[in-house]
């Protein structure tokens, strides 16, 4: 984690913040690297992260067997792991809609007149549910007012370039050096 700020005591005072809103968002161990470059005179504010890989995507397959019935026109779902069986009804639910997917059991799922492909259909994906986290985390930091940005994504880096008035080409060279010093550091660890 490093802050860079001309001011000693607003360096301080931000390094508070992000520790903090890592720790409130609970996202902390899952970061690599973040940088902040703030210069209120600017105005500008440079938040950067890198992320630490995920598990792969959880897919139906992993938590459940699946059948079709052609004469009764049903989906059946042997349910084999029940952590992700929430994340699996929210899913169908959305696909689906709600009242054709019926629960018997704990361990059996039912769909009525299916029309999606269930084969490889992505339950639970740990790194958009991680990505969700840090944009979070990301606007908590950004100060108030600084809503003109610019977005960077690539890999596991992330990058805001904020401003309260336009984005100067200055501040995206500075995102770039930023962005590329962590993918430096990424490719020697």
């Amino acid at each position: 984690m490093q802050v860079e700020c001309y001011d000693e005591s607003g360096r301080e005072v931000y390094d508070m913040i992000l520790r903090q809103i890592l720790q409130d968002v609970q996202i902390g161990r899952a970061i690599k690297d973040i940088r902040i470059y703030i210069d209120p005179r600017e105005p500008v504010f440079i938040i950067a992260l890198q992320y630490l890989k995920t598990a792969p995507p959880v897919v139906m397959e992993d938590i459940a067997e699946y059948k079709y019935d052609k004469e009764a026109n049903e989906g059946f779902l042997q349910i084999q792991d029940e952590k992700y069986l929430p994340d699996l009804l929210k899913k169908l639910w959305e696909l689906e809609g709600r009242n054709k997917i019926h629960q018997p059991s704990r361990y059996e799922v039912i769909i009525d007149d299916p029309q999606i492909k269930l084969e490889g259909l992505v339950v639970n994906d740990p790194e958009e549910n991680l990505k969700k986290k840090i944009y979070d985390a990301l606007f908590r930091i950004i100060p108030e007012g600084f809503r003109v940005m610019e977005h960077y994504s690539e890999g596991n880096i992330i990058a805001l370039t904020c401003s309260d008035e336009y984005i100067k080409e200055e501040y995206l060279e500075k995102t770039r050096e930023i962005v590329k010093e962590m993918e430096k550091n990424k490719k020697t660890i």
